[in-house]
C-alpha cells in the first residue's frame, strides 16, 4: 500500500524572551537563520520529539541555541497572542478569531502542519485487558462506566482511575473536542499528574487506572523498526467495533496511524509569528525539510510530508 501526503513548507520557532512587536527594526534580536539564541513554547506532550529536532539542527548549525519551554496548550497560545513568542508546537491551528486578534497587532501568523501522532492509551503491566472499542473509550471517559467489571466482568482491579498530564494540555483538549464531541469529562476519578512522564510514572505504580498521553512518549528508542513500546506499561489496542478483541483492534504504530486502522490521531501543528524571519522561521523550515522530516518518522511519529510505503512481512518463529 502507498499513500501520499501533502506537504506544506513552513517556518516555525519562537523567541519567547524577545518580543515579535519591538517597534524598531529588528526589535533588539540578533539571530541569524542560523546563528543567535532564542526561545520558543511547545506543548510538554511533544517534548520528545522537540528535543531530538533540537538536538539535530544545533548539530548542524553550531552557532544557532534553541531553547524549548515546555507548556500547556492554553499558555503556550497565549504566549502567541501576546506575543511574548514567535513559534508555538501544539495539536491545533489558531481559529479565525485568534488570526483576527492578531492581525489587530499587525502581525501575519502562518500555521502549518509537521506530523502526526496518536493518542495512546495505557495501563499497568499486571493488567492483561488491553483491548478496548472506540465505544468503550467514550463511556470511561463520560463517566457512564466506572468499574473494570463494567468492561471486563472477570477483571478484579475495581473503580478505574483516568490519568492525564494535566487539565489544560493539548491531550485534554483533543480528548473533549475530538473523542467526546465537544463534552466535558465526567469520569468520577480523574487525575491530573503535570506531565506525561508523570502519566507513565502513575500508570506503572497504580494497576487500576488508565493513562492518557501522545505516542511519541512511549516508543523504545532502542529499537529503530518504531514496533517496540516502552516494556514498564501496556499499550491498549482500539477497535472500531463496538466489542474489541485482538483481531480487530490495533496499536498506535505508524501504519495505522497512515491506513486509519487506529482511531485517535493528532496533527501536530507550528504556530509562527516572525516577521523578521531569523532563527525561528529557519528551525521551522527544518523540520518540515527532508531531513527534519525524517526525525520525525524515526521517532515513531508520522511525518505530515513525504511517500510513505507499507510492506507486510511474514515473520516465522520457532
Amino acid at each position: 500500500m502507498k499513500k501520499k501526503l501533502s506537504y506544506i513548507f513552513v517556518g516555525l520557532t519562537i523567541a519567547a524572551l524577545l518580543s515579535c512587536s519591538s517597534k524598531d527594526k529588528r526589535g533588539g534580536r540578533t539571530d541569524t537563520p542560523t546563528s543567535g539564541t532564542i526561545s520558543f513554547y511547545a506543548d510538554e506532550s511533544f517534548s520528545p520529539i522537540i528535543e531530538e529536532e533540537v538536538e539535530q539542527f544545533e548539530f548542524k548549525f553550531p552557532k544557532a541555541d534553541l531553547k524549548p519551554i515546555y507548556t500547556d496548550e492554553i499558555t503556550g497560545l497565549q504566549k502567541i497572542k501576546d506575543l511574548q513568542t514567535c513559534l508555538f508546537i501544539t495539536s491545533r491551528g489558531l481559529k479565525p478569531s485568534e488570526i483576527a486578534y492578531l492581525k489587530t497587532k499587525r502581525q501575519i501568523p502562518v500555521v502549518f502542519p509537521i506530523g502526526y501522532d496518536g493518542l495512546a492509551f495505557i495501563v499497568n503491566k499486571n493488567n492483561n485487558d488491553t483491548c478496548i472499542s472506540v465505544k468503550d473509550v467514550k463511556r470511561v471517559l463520560s463517566g457512564e462506566v466506572t468499574d473494570w467489571k463494567q468492561l471486563y466482568p472477570k477483571s478484579r482491579l475495581g473503580k478505574i482511575e483516568v490519568v492525564f498530564d494535566n487539565k489544560q494540555s493539548a491531550t485534554l483538549h483533543y480528548v473533549v473536542d475530538s473523542i467526546l464531541d465537544g463534552k466535558p469529562i465526567n469520569s468520577a476519578n480523574i487525575v491530573a499528574a503535570k506531565t506525561s512522564k508523570d502519566v507513565i510514572d502513575y500508570i506503572d505504580q497504580t494497576p487500576n487506572a488508565i493513562g492518557v498521553i501522545g505516542s511519541n512518549w512511549l516508543n523504545d528508542r532502542r529499537d529503530t523498526t518504531n514496533t517496540t513500546f516502552k516494556k514498564n506499561i501496556h499499550v491498549m489496542s482500539v477497535s472500531l467495533r463496538d466489542e474489541a478483541n485482538e483481531m480487530n483492534s490495533w496499536k498506535p504504530y505508524q501504519a495505522y496511524l497512515l491506513d486509519g486502522r487506529y482511531p485517535f490521531v493528532r496533527t501536530l501543528y507550528c504556530i509562527v509569528v516572525d516577521p523578521q524571519k531569523a532563527l525561528p522561521w529557519s528551525f521551522a523550515n527544518y523540520i518540515s525539510s527532508p531531513v527534519g522530516q525524517l526525525i520525525i518518522f524515526k521517532s515513531g511519529l508520522l511525518p505530515y510530508r513525504g511517500d510513505i510505503s507499507i510492506k507486510t512481512v511474514n515473520v516465522k518463529r520457532n
